[in-house]
């Protein structure tokens, strides 16, 4: 049954204002209101694109979207379908960066991202579980997860670098299975090349328009997300510990702080995590030039960020049963999926280290680097309210959104004492 597009605009719009939670809870979402409550994709599609999106880099939940919305309506039905995914939480993330640039330093309301910062020690870790209960299934696999952490905790690698190797490697330690593929009707004629070109241009033509009006760091913000949407294999747990280094490090952006706050905005709206580069544009374009260049900031890392999840869905959506049922692609994600751990494990430390000390200094001995803790600049108030969110997630089983307003709440309550 193929519905009306108004029918299908309807939905999707839904499914972007209920898109909370992380990719879990917003896949969960898409196949409750595609599969099960309409008969518009049957279980085998759904979780054949599902599996199809997980090998692509960016955000699988708003390819999963972008790919229902192509095969109900061709590409204007992506178009409607992504956007819808993206244009609500990223709205409200806009809105809440223009908050925390103007009134950030406000005590009540650094008390209240003290209990937010809190919450999401406990969220990455959380996904951390998640992810390597699903991941790790083989000896080769734990081997690769810990490769990758020592790579980036200890080496400083370069992410791309590893997600590269963890590819690789998956090839060729990882048991191959094939992949049934999905009974889909390929359209009479596809034109890659064409697709590829008109996509390409929407993405790099806007930053060659900047270059060439002299405007330095929106040029710098769009080719970092650019190279970003490259290689955010693993959903944006993973690519952040990278995102982090370069943003506060290597780039001077933002500070460490202000990334975690950003986060912790970011896990508190509707849309994919990711839309945590909208905050950092908005930050280091308002950081440079106030108001009205933070937005132009915020737009040019979302156009760089989701623009490329289009052009990998339209060109290679019409070969979905060929990419899915190939065994070498399916053993290279997982070995991207195993990477992953370890890389999100990395994130849960740096993360844990940054809330509950003031203090953390980066030290190198040789090629070594080490996060070396004042133990002096303890922040007693951030490691309970640390406890209490792994209490009410990981024990008490409390939703993210809910832990995130109780602790938050928690950290004002602090404040007053």
């Amino acid at each position: 049954m193929t519905p009306t597009f108004s029918d299908s605009t309807r939905v999707f719009a839904r499914i972007g204002l209920l898109s909370f939670g992380g990719p879990a809870a917003q896949i969960a979402v898409m196949h409750k209101e595609l599969v099960e409550e309409r008969p518009w994709l049957s279980e085998e599609q759904f979780l054949s694109a599902l599996s199809f999106c997980m090998l692509l880099p960016g955000p699988e939940a708003m390819q999963l979207a972008t790919y229902a919305g192509w095969r109900l309506h061709g590409v204007r039905g992506g178009l409607m379908a992504g956007a819808l995914f993206v244009i609500p939480g990223a709205l409200v993330v806009l809105a809440l960066a223009i908050f925390y640039a103007l009134f950030g330093n406000v005590p009540l309301v650094e008390a209240l991202f003290l209990g937010v910062k809190a919450a999401v020690v406990v969220i990455v870790i959380q996904a951390l579980l998640k992810v390597a209960k699903r991941a790790l299934k083989h000896r080769a696999a734990w081997a690769i997860a810990a490769a990758s952490f020592v790579s980036i905790f200890f080496l400083a690698l370069p992410y791309p670098l590893i997600v590269a190797a963890a590819a690789l490697a998956g090839v060729v330690f990882l048991p191959k299975q094939s992949v049934p593929a999905m009974a889909i009707k390929q359209p009479k004629s596809a034109h890659p090349a064409r697709t590829i070109a008109i996509w390409g241009s929407l993405w790099l033509f806007p930053m060659l328009l900047l270059h060439l009006m002299g405007a330095k760091l929106l040029t710098s913000i769009g080719l970092f997300f650019s190279k970003l949407a490259v290689v955010t294999f693993g959903g944006a747990y993973a690519v952040l510990a990278y995102m982090t280094q370069e943003v506060v490090v290597q780039k001077g952006w933002i500070s460490t702080a202000t990334m975690m706050d950003g986060l912790g905005l970011a896990e508190t709206t509707p849309g994919p995590l990711i839309l945590v580069t909208e905050f950092v544009g908005f930050q280091a374009a308002f950081n440079a030039g106030g108001l009205w260049l933070g937005i132009a900031g915020a737009i040019v890392a979302l156009w760089t960020t989701f623009i490329p999840c289009f052009l990998w869905i339209f060109t290679a959506a019409p070969y979905l049963a060929q990419i899915s049922s190939r065994p070498r692609l399916a053993a290279a994600l997982s070995g991207i999926t195993a990477a992953v751990v370890g890389v999100i494990f990395n994130l849960s430390i740096w993360f844990a280290l940054h809330v509950v000390f003031e203090r953390v200094t980066p030290t190198s001995l040789g090629p070594i680097h080490l996060l070396t803790p004042d133990l002096h600049s303890l922040n007693w108030s951030a490691a309970a309210l640390s406890a209490f969110a792994a209490l009410l997630m990981l024990r008490l089983n409390v939703g993210m959104g809910k832990t995130l307003l109780i602790v938050a709440l928690a950290g004002l309550g602090l404040s007053f004492l």
